[in-house]
Parts: structure tokens; sequence; C-alpha cells
């Protein structure tokens, strides 16, 4: 499971300033989700991986805008800004490949979750709190 330090990533500490109340809230609900998804995801089978660069299960969690600016391929208004949006690692795919089942796709519908559509994120796996313009359960950024 992921806690609140793996998602801020040592930003908070880092960044203090651009770190808001609401972030904070948010932050504390995206990690319970991303948790309840991780615990459903285990009991069909999905095995997670430590991200070797950031020693968690947490490959992106908030960026500060300074952050997200330098960021490769990061959406100018970023859910990871607001504290509303992770990144897990999924350097196989195996967490994207079963949210992309019938049983996937009710987890995520009852966790209330979205995900980029995995051919958009080789490696990790972004699940956000809120949905996207499209309304998509699974959408491309």
């Amino acid at each position: 499971m992921i806690t609140l330090s793996d998602y801020f990533m040592g930003r908070r500490e880092q960044y203090p300033l651009q770190c808001s109340t609401e972030i904070e809230r948010n932050a504390v609900m995206i990690v319970g989700l991303a948790n309840a998804l991780m615990t459903q995801a285990e009991t069909y089978g999905v095995r997670f991986q430590i991200n070797p660069r950031t020693g968690s299960f947490v490959s992106s969690g908030w960026r500060p805008a300074s952050i997200n600016e330098q960021t490769p391929g990061a959406a100018v208004n970023s859910k990871h800004m607001t504290g509303q949006a992770v990144d897990l690692y999924d350097p196989d795919g195996e967490l994207d490949d079963w949210l992309m089942t019938g049983e996937g796709q009710a987890a995520l519908t009852a966790i209330g979750l979205w995900m980029e559509n995995p051919g958009s994120t080789k490696g990790w796996c972004h699940v956000q709190s809120i949905p996207p313009r499209s309304g998509k359960r699974v959408f491309y950024p």
C-alpha cells in the first residue's frame, strides 16, 4: 500500500507554500482510493512492485506547478497538481491489463476512479479521483 509520504515524495516539505489545505485533503482521498484499488487488484493476482526510482509503489504523486512543467508529457492542468491523481508503478502492465477487464472496470467504478488509457502510460498506471472532460472511465490524456 502507499502512504501520504509516498504520495508527496518529499515535495510537501520542499514546496510548502504550494501545498494548500485543499491539496492535502485531495491527497488523503486519492491515497485511500488507490489503496482500495490495489487491495482489490491483489485479490485478482496483480502483483505490485516497488519503483526503484522512488522507493515506493508510486511513480508520480503530487506535483507542484514547477515540477509539472518539467515532467515530460504532463498535462498543463494535470490532476497531479491538485492532489487528485497518482501514477502507480506498473512496469509489466499487470495493473493496466487487469483494469481493462470487466472486473477491473467494475472496481474503478465502485471505488470512484478514472484511468488514462494504458497505451499512453507505459510503465505506470495513472488513476484520478475526478472524471475527465469526456466523462469516460478510461480516457486518453
